[in-house]
């Protein structure tokens, strides 16, 4: 094992993070808009951060909720900015609430984010930061990549010997349904 695999096991935080969350997909629209907050704000800083706030996140950014979050109000960002729970820069946090906006109109168009991401799937890594960044704010190549391993869209986020590998194996995640020459072209 390399990487996050050999190093996240055993610890408190990335631990339980690489075990039971780390590439397993996910479809649920609060949830999805939460592990893209969450990356978002983890440009320049490091995961564990991310995750030691994570809590201060969810309250407040409304426990995640879409339509609370596009509902954000000038008030809403000075409370944001002035909230030491979370990560306080104003990009991170206008980007939160233009996103939440913009994956609001999402079930419109595509009956909501999850659909949004198979009707674009398979996609390589740089078609998909391209979307990304057509489709969203401060989403670049690492922030994007990160979100779609995280969410069992992009292969990578288990060494193949890692225990979890299996685990989500079994979860049949959107890229594991793709011949593996896609990825490797």
């Amino acid at each position: 094992m390399s990487g996050y695999c050999a190093a996240a096991p055993g610890n408190p935080w990335h631990g339980p993070y690489h075990d039971t969350e780390y590439g397993f997909p996910i479809a649920a629209e609060s949830l999805l808009f939460e592990r893209l907050v969450l990356e978002i704000n983890q440009a320049g800083l490091s995961w564990l951060t991310i995750l030691k706030k994570r809590e201060g996140f969810r309250a407040a950014y409304a426990g995640f909720d879409v339509d609370s979050v596009a509902g954000f109000t000038d008030d809403d960002r000075i409370r944001l900015l002035g909230d030491a729970n979370i990560i306080r820069n104003r990009l991170k946090i206008d980007a939160a609430i233009e996103n939440a906006r913009r994956i609001f109109k999402m079930r419109k168009t595509h009956g909501g984010f999850a659909a949004w991401l198979a009707a674009h799937h398979p996609l390589r890594k740089p078609d998909w930061v391209k979307l990304f960044r057509e489709s969203f704010r401060f989403t670049g190549g690492e922030i994007t990549g990160e979100f779609l391993m995280s969410i069992g869209y992009l292969p990578g986020s288990h060494a193949p010997d890692c225990p979890v590998h299996a685990r989500i194996a079994k979860l049949d995640p959107p890229w594991m349904r793709v011949p593996t020459e896609f990825w490797n072209a």
